[in-house]
């Protein structure tokens, strides 16, 4: 059953309730006035695991929650229209300082429970300085030996960079995660 986090109907503001429209799906938001179907659509998000010259990774200490003080690839939200190339570019400069060429996608991670779809980039630095921004504590620079396994603030951040680190060795490249 979906949550009622969300009462009233963005069309005619009537009142909002779960009602299941269709067997086998899940219960979706539905005005009692006009009828309107308020779809819950996930969250897409970007991120870019950015490789130096001397094959270092960047990784940013994050100043926000959730995950405050837990180490993560460059990433956020995608705006409403943005190209998700785009997207992956600007937070790669944003949070890190900068400059990016997106090379191949790393895998594309989502999760049971849980909204955001994440699309994972790998991208080498074309330019720029190693720098933070508001929602990073620190930015600092990780041989794949180094990278701190157990202070990673996702899971899709753990799963990116393992998909990551076998592609740059050579295996076969991975199926979309999701559970």
């Amino acid at each position: 059953m979906q949550t009622l986090a969300f009462r009233y109907c963005p069309a005619c503001g009537g009142a909002l309730e779960s009602r299941n429209l269709k067997a086998g799906d899940p219960d979706r938001l539905v005005c009692t006035r006009c009828g309107f179907v308020f779809y819950m659509d996930p969250k897409v998000a970007v991120g870019t695991i950015i490789r130096t010259p001397d094959e270092r990774l960047v990784l940013v200490r994050r100043a926000i929650e959730p995950g405050y003080g837990l180490w993560v690839f460059p990433g956020g939200y995608i705006d409403r229209g943005e190209a998700v190339v785009a997207a992956a570019i600007r937070e790669a400069r944003e949070e890190s300082g900068l400059e990016v060429r997106i090379e191949q996608l790393v895998n594309i991670y989502s999760y049971g429970g849980s909204s955001p779809i994440i699309i994972v980039y790998a991208a080498t630095v074309t330019g720029g300085a190693l720098c933070t921004d508001e929602e990073c504590l620190e930015a600092r620079l990780f041989r794949p030996d180094e990278i701190p396994w157990d202070a990673l603030a996702f899971r899709s951040t753990r799963e990116a960079l393992q998909d990551y680190l076998r592609m740059a060795q050579g295996r076969e490249a991975p199926q979309e995660r999701s559970s």
